[in-house]
């Protein structure tokens, strides 16, 4: 018999360490002994958000406009100045470790979901789903989203837990009601809704 040639790292099913943290939630989920919570940031988590932020958007390194990437992706001053604007940040910890974050900011008569943003290591271990089904609990109002129309993963992300693309027009009436953004920004974004807004506008 024929032995088959190994696959390409690039092809395997998941990176080690996604495929370890996978191992211990259901190792842990058979001992009855969960590892993992989702809780508020805290301050003393304030460096390992800004290192989680800054590590996650490097995948829009190269795919966003030129003109809209920087390094630090996100300082410190701007993370400050989130938390200030009421940009409250809840965190994925595992083993004591935080994993990935999310923002949730009421605004008006809506929430927006914020900053998500899952440690490289972390990823496609369901740690941002977990976090959007968490937040999306937090509230009864319509929740909207933005993020780069460049950013195809994380529009699919979202379209995944059943938010929708709002038109081009509706987009931009959106950012300028809801956000605070510049005007680059705004042509650069979209934005999704959730089954509550579409219902609401649909009314």
């Amino acid at each position: 018999m024929r032995q088959q040639s190994p696959q390409p790292i690039e092809q395997q099913p998941a990176n080690l360490a996604a495929l370890t943290r996978q191992l211990r939630k259901m190792a842990a989920k058979a001992s009855g002994s969960p590892n993992m919570t989702i809780r508020p940031c805290r301050q003393v988590d304030f460096e390992t958000v800004y290192s989680i932020i800054n590590d996650a958007a490097e995948a829009y390194r190269n795919v966003i406009p030129a003109d809209c990437w920087k390094v630090p992706y996100m300082s410190r001053e701007e993370l400050r100045h989130e938390i200030s604007d009421a940009v409250v940040f809840w965190g994925y910890e595992e083993d004591s470790e935080l994993a990935g974050v999310m923002g949730i900011q009421d605004v008006m008569d809506v929430t927006l979901i914020r900053h998500a943003y899952v440690a490289t290591a972390a990823r496609r271990g369901g740690v941002g789903s977990e976090l959007l089904r968490h937040l999306l609990a937090q509230t009864d109002r319509p929740i909207l989203v933005g993020t780069w129309a460049a950013a195809t993963w994380a529009i699919r992300f979202y379209e995944k837990h059943g938010f929708a693309l709002a038109s081009a027009g509706e987009k931009e009436r959106l950012l300028r009601r809801y956000w605070s953004i510049p005007d680059r920004q705004i042509e650069t974004s979209v934005v999704l809704t959730d089954a509550r807004w579409q219902a609401r506008s649909a009314s």
